[in-house]
């Protein structure tokens, strides 16, 4: 698995609008100006975003983004699902695969479907609050 600079970016925006969580609209222009990302490449990010209905947007002079639930309760598993597609480390386990010819012989699969479960697992346990927190630390113990 590679995380693209489209799910890294995402993070990102993401965590940027955690940390200006109050319920008011960021101008795109003022996350995009902290964050070092061009203002047309976060316009596709925040269009993926908003239409998996991790973000609200609005236009107009006073318009902008925001995160429609508390920092705490966003998981970058889904962040980066909702922008890179699929975590899966091999193209046999993502979702929408057509069934392998080999699935049934294959010596690798239990490897491939145990480093899937270990890192959807580990994402899915990172919420936005612990990366403005920098609470990362912490749950890579648990996973030893």
């Amino acid at each position: 698995m590679i995380v693209s600079t489209k799910g890294r970016y995402a993070l990102r925006v993401m965590t940027d609008l955690a940390q200006q969580h109050n319920d008011e609209f960021i101008p795109l222009k003022d996350i995009v100006t902290r964050q070092g990302i061009s203002q047309k490449y976060a316009e596709a990010i925040m269009a993926l975003l908003s239409k998996a209905g991790l973000i609200e947007a609005t236009r107009g002079k006073t318009g902008g983004y925001r995160l429609n639930r508390a920092p705490k309760d966003y998981m970058v598993g889904e962040i980066l699902r909702a922008t890179e597609g699929t975590l899966a480390p091999v193209a046999c386990l993502e979702d929408d695969a057509v069934p392998c010819t080999h699935s049934k012989v294959c010596t690798t699969l239990p490897l491939w479907t145990e480093l899937n479960q270990i890192v959807t697992s580990f994402l899915d346990s990172i919420s936005l609050e612990d990366l403005t927190h920098k609470r990362i630390k912490s749950k890579t113990a648990t996973l030893k």
